[in-house]
């Protein structure tokens, strides 16, 4: 072991003459230390040969130690679980997280964010699940504040994303090969007209069946398992009832089941059902699903903001991989 390894918090505190919880505030929530105080500590770290996390000193030299994180939260579970990954990685930084919750894009009549409830210092915004407006992006850029978009279209910021179209085809292509060519899809419905991950994902799906020469009868529900379990009527009180349905998300592939059994159904035999996410409803309802990474598109934004405050200029997309998860209901 080497000299430097030894030096420790405190023998930096004493170099500096400040406290050790001021040295842990410059190493870790730099926005609490003036930039004087700062400016000495980190020279007396250098001096000492002090070698503390490598991302905390590059955060403590640039000031940053805030970072503001925008989703629909109460609009859909899957939010709270990209910030979980979020908060863990942020929690080995000691890094400050402010939690802003939006309406969700597809119940909002503009689906952008188009107002910016942001006040107080921060360092880096990541924004999920809504496109940001170009006046809104230019207002960020000029306030030299880094965003990355998760889950999300911007024409001016990093992007960490799923390809909606790839996880349509995924589940597609599993029904296909089990046979099914008349298929029902449940869309989550939205108040605007823009091309939503809904539509994309829809749009995969049915470029993989159609290919088969099948079918696909879409309805549309509100964001509830409530919701899917009276629109499914529309795919289900027909005639020539499709023999699986699609739901664009988990909690809508439950409204499903619950349909399913209300008209004395049995999943799979008579209705196969499949959804996306693999959340927990999915678990509990030994629900067929296409897997999202949650945790790790939040972990992963947070790594890519950094690497903004840090001065990297690099757009970037990053592009998670989907999956999926058989279970019994297919």
């Amino acid at each position: 072991m080497g000299a430097a390894d030894r030096v420790t918090i405190y023998e930096v505190a004493e170099r500096a003459g400040v406290s050790i919880s001021t040295v842990s505030n410059v190493l870790n929530k730099p926005d609490r230390v003036s930039p004087a105080t700062r400016s000495r500590v980190l020279a007396a770290a250098d001096e000492l040969g002090f070698v503390p996390k490598a991302q905390a000193v590059s955060l403590a030299r640039r000031g940053a130690g805030r970072i503001g994180v925008m989703a629909p939260f109460t609009s859909y579970g899957s939010y709270m679980r990209r910030l979980s990954g979020l908060l863990s990685a942020a929690a080995e930084l000691e890094l400050d997280v402010v939690v802003f919750d939006h309406e969700s894009a597809a119940s909002a009549s503009s689906p952008v964010l188009a107002s910016m409830p942001i006040h107080g210092r921060l360092d880096g915004l990541i924004v999920m699940g809504l496109p940001i407006e170009d006046a809104i992006a230019g207002r960020l850029r000029e306030r030299n504040l880094p965003t990355v978009a998760v889950d999300a279209d911007s024409a001016l910021f990093s992007r960490v994303v799923i390809d909606d179209s790839e996880g349509g085809r995924i589940a597609a292509t599993h029904l296909r090969d089990r046979g099914h060519r008349r298929i029902g899809y449940l869309l989550e419905r939205q108040v605007s007209d823009y091309e939503s991950q809904a539509i994309r994902r829809m749009s995969g799906f049915q470029q993989v069946i159609q290919a088969a020469g099948g079918r696909v009868e879409v309805a549309a529900a509100g964001n509830s398992v409530d919701a899917a379990r009276r629109a499914a009527a529309a795919l289900l009180d027909v005639a020539d009832r499709p023999s699986a349905v699609m739901a664009h998300h988990d909690a809508l592939a439950v409204g499903v089941l619950l349909a399913a059994r209300d008209r004395g159904l049995r999943v799979p035999d008579d209705l196969a059902v499949m959804g996306f996410d693999d959340g927990e409803a999915a678990t509990a309802a030994d629900l067929t699903t296409v897997r999202q990474p949650f945790e790790e598109s939040g972990s992963t934004a947070l790594s890519v903001l950094l690497g903004h405050i840090d001065g990297s200029d690099l757009r970037s997309t990053t592009v998670l991989d989907v999956r999926l998860v058989e279970r019994s209901t297919t």
